[in-house]
């Protein structure tokens, strides 16, 4: 597992258009919150249980990148789910997986709120909403 800035990851998506960007947050942050345009939303978990089924995930992984050299670049919302799920996809042989630092919404400020200092929209990268 590689670890890459909000505005290194999208100058590799720009320069790699094989490369497969994999949003791991759950169906409802992906839609509501927003998400970067062509992201594939694969959950590491859904509310309510917040556990993830690592075999669900793989092989949902799997089935839209086969290719185990092609990269794929992992989002969440702060860089903490990505981890573990970049964990998971190099124990399966993925050879090119990259953690996205500071998620899409970045980490908790001084008041305790997400997008004032770090993250892909903090960043203006290029995203979208339901």
């Amino acid at each position: 597992m590689k670890h890459r800035l909000p505005e290194e990851a999208w100058a590799l998506l720009q320069q790699d258009p094989a490369a497969a960007l994999i949003d791991v947050r759950m169906k409802v942050e992906f839609d509501y919150v927003g998400h970067p345009p062509n992201a594939i939303n694969i959950p590491w978990f859904e509310f309510p249980s917040e556990e993830p089924d690592v075999p669900a995930f793989l092989a949902a992984v799997q089935a839209q990148v086969p290719d185990k050299d092609r990269c794929i670049v992992l989002l969440c919302r702060s860089g903490s789910r990505t981890v573990k799920a970049a964990r998971v996809l190099d124990a399966a042989g993925y050879t090119e997986v990259i953690n996205v630092l500071d998620g899409f919404e970045g980490e908790l400020d001084d008041d305790q709120h997400r997008g004032t200092e770090t993250g892909w929209r903090f960043c203006g990268l290029p995203w979208v909403q339901a």
